[in-house]
């Protein structure tokens, strides 16, 4: 009986010990990430109903760290093994990059808590999970590797294929749509019989399919609560016909402004923005705000306006958090290959 109440008091003890771990990023960026400027007055073209909160733009950007980190690990094991990649690395990445859009928010509109609530536990989720991990590939899965020599196994060939079709994915598909149990038999099916797919096909099988179970309930979740919108407004200047010509975009009409517009969300809209800057049309106003955040990647450190750079892993480059008026965004993005960067991503609201 002692026996079994001196572990449960250690089992009890490593949870407390767990949460305040989980939860101390947390505490930090609250505590120490606070902005001071002042919102400035803008009076928006698009009627109240089809706005969305100019620090979203900022606040977006924690999701796509986290598909930026799959994307980063499926490079690195495409060729190298799993212990190579730096979890915690990436850990550090997420919280200190909310702390700087944390603190540049401030210039931009109170973030609202259903916004700030969401971030958090993304954060904590991804600090866990990439915790997890680290714990068993720089431990047990390095032994595995080690034993294995340098020719990979069948398994280290399929699985890094399945991080970059997962990582793809990603880029406009919620997370909990991934197909985890697909994933799982696949191993199963592929598996040699070596020792590495062995392990391969367990750690991974096991780590697929708490994925898919935990993904169920997300998606329940999500169900009661509603998806959000898929679509958003925005004034451009530019030739009607050409507009007209893309069938992601919805032309309302003019604005004597503009010309509003409706188009798609997420990876599909930093795609069309980049072919409608190509062919002339410039941005007076997306979803009611005037200024908007995007990534890119260079070879340079830092960048000018970025208020955060990092290099990335798996790649020879840096990326970075830039963030414009909206007016001056078709311009910018015109001018980046010539400064030597590349556009990764913008970030709607």
């Amino acid at each position: 009986m002692r026996f079994l109440w001196r572990w449960a008091k250690r089992f009890v003890l490593a949870l407390v010990v767990l949460t305040i771990v989980l939860l101390a990023p947390v505490a930090y960026v609250e505590l120490a990430c606070r902005g001071d400027a002042e919102p400035d007055a803008y009076a928006a073209i698009l009627p109240p109903e089809h706005h969305r909160p100019e620090t979203r733009t900022l606040m977006t950007y924690p999701e796509w760290h986290i598909v930026h980190a799959y994307a980063e690990y499926a490079e690195v094991i495409r060729t190298g093994d799993p212990h190579e990649y730096g979890f915690l690395r990436s850990v550090f990445g997420f919280w200190s990059s909310l702390c700087a859009l944390s603190q540049a928010s401030a210039a931009h509109g109170e973030i609202d808590s259903a916004t700030k609530q969401m971030v958090y536990v993304i954060g904590v989720s991804f600090t866990l999970e990439l915790g997890l991990k680290a714990a068993y590939e720089e431990t047990l899965g390095r032994l595995f590797a080690a034993v294995r020599g340098e020719e990979r196994a069948p398994l280290d060939t399929l699985s890094a294929q399945q991080a970059a079709d997962y990582a793809t994915f990603l880029q406009q598909v919620p997370w909990y749509k991934w197909d985890f149990r697909s994933d799982a038999n696949a191993l199963a099916d592929t598996a040699s019989g070596t020792l590495r797919d062995t392990e391969r096909r367990v750690a991974l099988g096991l780590e697929y399919r708490a994925k898919a179970a935990y993904a169920g309930v997300i998606e329940q979740a999500v169900a009661n609560v509603g998806a959000d919108a898929l679509t958003l407004r925005m004034i451009v200047n530019g030739d009607q016909a050409v507009l007209s010509g893309w069938e992601e975009i919805s032309v309302i009409g003019e604005t004597g402004r503009g010309i509003e517009i409706e188009t798609p969300r997420y990876r599909a809209l930093t795609n069309l923005m980049l072919e409608m800057v190509a062919e002339g049309i410039d941005f007076v106003e997306i979803a009611g705000n005037d200024d908007i955040l995007f990534t890119t990647n260079s070879a340079q450190p830092s960048v000018p306006d970025a208020v955060f750079s990092a290099a990335r892993q798996g790649f020879d480059d840096y990326r970075h958090l830039i963030l414009v008026s909206v007016p001056e965004l078709a311009d910018r993005l015109r001018t980046m290959a010539a400064a030597g960067e590349t556009v990764e991503h913008i970030h709607d609201y």
